[in-house]
Order: C-alpha cells, then sequence, then structure tokens
C-alpha cells in the first residue's frame, strides 16, 4: 500500500537536454549539457533525461558523461522500440548510480500508419522492445507517442503490454499540444481505472505547448493520479515548446491549497537556471513569461505600484527570492572591488572561482569604464557573453572600426582571427551592421542565411548595452549567436561570429534532424 507521503509527491522529470534540446536551433555544446545537467541535479531534479544516445556520437557520449556524473538525479535516456536503439541507450546510461531507459512507439492511427503495422503487430513490438528493456534495466519507462489521439481502447491495451513487460513508469505524451486540461485528467483517470496492473505504476505526463495549455494540462493530468510530470526550463522545446518546468513547480508550491503535492526541487535556483539555460541555448525568455520573465515582478501601473509599496501581496503571488531573484539590484560602479563583484555575482546565482572571476573582472572593469552604473541586468549580460565568447573559439573579432552616416555608403574594417590567423578587410555595406556582416562573410565564406537579426536594450539610458541576437540556418539546421556590449555594432558582429562558430562546431556533426524529429 503506497503511504500518503508518496501519494502527494510529484516527480519532476526534467528533458531540457533532449527534448528542448530538439527545439531549433538550440543545439548545446557537450560541456554546456554537462553544466545543465549539474545544475539540474543539484536543484533536485528527480529525472533528467539527458539526450536521445543513438541520434549521434556527441549525444552519446555526452549522456555517458552524465550518467556518471551525477550525484542525485535518475539519469535517462531515449531510445526508439529497436533493439539497436535500447542497447545503444543503456550503453549510455548504465554507469549513473540510476540509470533509466526511456522507450516509445507512435500508436494513434496516424502513426501507425507511417510504421506499416497492424494493432496486433505493435503490440507484439512492443512486449518484445520492453521486455528486452526491462531485461538490462531495472527501471523503464514506455511511452505511446502521440497518446491524446489514440483511440481509448487501443491505448488501454498497449498500456497494459508495456506493464506486463515490466515497464514501472507509462508516460502519456501530448506530442502535438492537441489536448485540453479537463481531457488531459479524464485520459489519466480512464487508463487508472481500466488498466490491470495500472495501480502498481506510476503515471507521466508529457505536455507540448501548441494552444498555450501545457502547464494546465500537466497540472491537470496530476490531479488525476500522474504522478511525474515532464517538463523543461523555460519551457524549451519543438515548435512551441514543452511544459515549464518553474511554472509547474510554483504552481504546485503557490496553490498548494487546491493542488496539495509535492516536489523535491529547490526553488530559489530557478532563476539561475533559466538564465542558463537561455544562454547556452541562444533562446531569450520572453519579458511577460511567467515566473522567469524579466517582467514577472515588475510593476508599472500607477495602482499596482501604490498597493505593492503598501503590501507587496497585493499584487505578487510569490516572493522574488522564492525563485532565487535578487530584489536589491544595487549598482556597482567602477570604483567596485573583487570582492563587492563576486559577492554581487554569488546573489545572482554565480559562483566565480578565482580565475573566473579575473577573467570577469577584467569585463567588469571595462564595462564599468562606459557606464556610470552597472546593474544585475548588466552583470548577467556580462556572463553571458564571457560564456558565447573564449580564447578557444574557431573565429574571434579582433578589431573592428565602422564609418557611418547620413552619407553613404557605410564602412566597416574588420580583423578576425581565423583558426588563429588574424585576417583583415574593408568592406561596405547598407548601414554599419550589414557593412559588418558584409565583411565577416567575405572573411569566412559560407552558405547560411541570416533568419533574425534582433537587439534589445539591457537597461535604460542611452550608455545600456545591447544584447544582440543572431539565428542563421543552412540544410535545414539553426544556429544561433548572442552577444552584449555597449556599442551595438560591436555586439553583432561578435552575435554573428558566436552564431558562425557553432555553424563550424556543427559542421563535424552526424546530421539527425530526421532522427529526433520522431522523439515524444
Amino acid at each position: 500500500m503506497t503511504d500518503k507521503t508518496e501519494q502527494d509527491h510529484v516527480l519532476i522529470f526534467d528533458t531540457t537536454l533532449r527534448d528542448g534540446e530538439q527545439s531549433p536551433g538550440a543545439t548545446m555544446s557537450h560541456e554546456e549539457k554537462l553544466e545543465i545537467a549539474a545544475l539540474l541535479d543539484e536543484m533536485g531534479v528527480d529525472i533528467i533525461e539527458a539526450g536521445f544516445p543513438i541520434a549521434s556520437e556527441g549525444d552519446f557520449h555526452a549522456v555517458s558523461e552524465i550518467a556518471r556524473n551525477s550525484k542525485n538525479s535518475v539519469i535517462c535516456g531515449l531510445a526508439r522500440a529497436s533493439t539497436n536503439d535500447i542497447e545503444r541507450c543503456w550503453e549510455a546510461v548504465k554507469h549513473a548510480a540510476q540509470p533509466r531507459i526511456h522507450t516509445f512507439i507512435g500508436t494513434s492511427p496516424l502513426h501507425r500508419d507511417i510504421t506499416a503495422l497492424t494493432q496486433d503487430e505493435m503490440v507484439e513490438k512492443i512486449h518484445a522492445t520492453v521486455s528486452h528493456a526491462r531485461n538490462l534495466c531495472d527501471n523503464v519507462q514506455w511511452s505511446p507517442m502521440d497518446a491524446t489521439r489514440t483511440e481509448h481502447d487501443y491505448l488501454c491495451r498497449v498500456v497494459e503490454t508495456a506493464i506486463k513487460a515490466g515497464a514501472s513508469t507509462i508516460n502519456i505524451p501530448d506530442t502535438v499540444g492537441y489536448t485540453a486540461p479537463r481531457e488531459s485528467a479524464d485520459l489519466i483517470r480512464m487508463l487508472r481505472e481500466r488498466v490491470p496492473g495500472a495501480d502498481e505504476i506510476i503515471f507521466a505526463t508529457h505536455c507540448h505547448n501548441d494552444l498555450g495549455m501545457a502547464t494546465a494540462n500537466a497540472l491537470a493530468a496530476v490531479e488525476a493520479g500522474a504522478r511525474q510530470i515532464e517538463c523543461t526550463i523555460n519551457g524549451l522545446g519543438e515548435r512551441a515548446g514543452n511544459t515549464a518546468l518553474e511554472e509547474v513547480v510554483m504552481a504546485l508550491r503557490v496553490r498548494n491549497d487546491i493542488m496539495p503535492f509535492q516536489t523535491g526541487i529547490d526553488s530559489t535556483k530557478i532563476m539561475h537556471l533559466s538564465r542558463r539555460v537561455s544562454q547556452v541555448s541562444g533562446f531569450a525568455v520572453q519579458f511577460n513569461k511567467a515566473v522567469v520573465g524579466k517582467n514577472a515582478f515588475l510593476h508599472e501601473s500607477g495602482i499596482h505600484q501604490d498597493g505593492v509599496l503598501k503590501n507587496v501581496q497585493t499584487f505578487e503571488i510569490m516572493r522574488p527570492e522564492d525563485i532565487g531573484l535578487n530584489a536589491k539590484n544595487i549598482a556597482l560602479g567602477k570604483h567596485s572591488g573583487r570582492a563587492a563583484l563576486r559577492a554581487k555575482m554569488g546573489e545572482l546565482g554565480y559562483e566565480l572561482g578565482d580565475n573566473q572571476l579575473k577573467d570577469v573582472f577584467v569585463r567588469f572593469k571595462a564595462l564599468a569604464d562606459r557606464k556610470k552604473e552597472v546593474y544585475d541586468d548588466d552583470l548577467i549580460a556580462l556572463m553571458a557573453d564571457s560564456a558565447a565568447q573564449t580564447v578557444d573559439d574557431y573565429l574571434q573579432v579582433r578589431k573592428l572600426r565602422v564609418v557611418c552616416g547620413t552619407e553613404g555608403p557605410q564602412e566597416a574594417e574588420l580583423t578576425l582571427a581565423i583558426g588563429g590567423e588574424e585576417r583583415f578587410v574593408d568592406a561596405t555595406g547598407d548601414g554599419p551592421v550589414d557593412a559588418v556582416f558584409n565583411a565577416i562573410k567575405m572573411l569566412y565564406p559560407h552558405g547560411a542565411k541570416l533568419d533574425l537579426y534582433q537587439v534589445q536594450a539591457v537597461t535604460e539610458g542611452t550608455d545600456a548595452q545591447a544584447t544582440v541576437s543572431v539565428r542563421l540556418s543552412m540544410e535545414g539546421r539553426i544556429f544561433t549567436g548572442q552577444s552584449a556590449d555597449t556599442d551595438t555594432v560591436v555586439a553583432s558582429a561578435r552575435a554573428y561570429v558566436n552564431a558562425l562558430n557553432r555553424l563550424h562546431a556543427g559542421q563535424g556533426r552526424t546530421s539527425n534532424s530526421a532522427l529526433m524529429q520522431s522523439a515524444t
């Protein structure tokens, strides 16, 4: 008999490194994946889906190393319903103290047509592959992809088959974000009532946000008996994204009166993880994003400001410090020392070692010389820029001078280091940024198309830093870059070069886009 504590506990299954990375342009480096996994482990995530081991050698090695390094979390790998996938997955996760194999197959009529399997043939395949996974690993999760569009009778049949074959977690994916909260709850309730053995396993919910209901669907499933939520930091994921970890965790905490469930997440680490995932993925968090958006705790309306000043609870349902957000936002200046910088960075969630502090301090001083006051958002942008620009980058901006104004053509003189060798070019364009991009392309010819160029001011004022985001596409793959500087043109050059460095690093990798598209 399951005790009440276990009944009330909801497992958090984070798939930022798998489903989140499937978001076009969100590819992370090996080191970035290890870092994010370590932060998730430290935060208290119950299960980390570290990747899709058979997708590429890079994915395999990342999952394998994350498994070796994990301290608390179950480490999970994804596998299709095939012997090769499952065995490759096991080879990667077996090094974890708590490994899990997650295998899946599409069960809706649309997906059955693709596989060309009859209902009976698919049932046999499910039993064989889940049994094989269970023979390798004690902890097996199974997913009927596109479950919310699968006939109920057949869904019950395949879920029962997976349970009999040894799956201890059954995940019910809303793969295309089709369902609504009432349906999400009814589906879990129906399976728990109709499927033999349902009371012996954990039901999970995996929701996509195509109709903007992923978080609501996940919470509805929990109320109906699901005890595992699959989610990602910032809701990162394919198309419109996944259920956002920060949203479900804080919803369960804030509305514990009507949803009396607990998670093991240390919510004070949410903000730092949100910022770091945004930085490494190249996907900025929208200002009005729930919980972690820049405007989540800002009040501009006079009525709201007056109410918050008198009693913060009038217009805030959670405290900034609950998610690790520093509410003070005290400015530093050019006279601030290393101790003050280290303390401030600690408040923002960045624990700097001596060598890293030395590098960041040099950048901080350079920024402080150009700005009167350096605020929290400036420091966060500075850390993002430090992570984006490293001494090991194949392409590096060394010198840049632009000539612009009402009389064209605008001109850019650029010195770029390419593989350690400095090269110079003088180029023109329709505006200073166009001239800079033309110069870069002359020095490093490529076939990528510029899909996005976006500028955002980090803080207010004419001396504010600008964060520039660039998105390139080539041969169906997307590469993003970001940089921040008080000089928008310099930030533009570095962001473009940052995207090209990702393109250069990705050219040697095996293309796995079609394979990744088949995942839940």
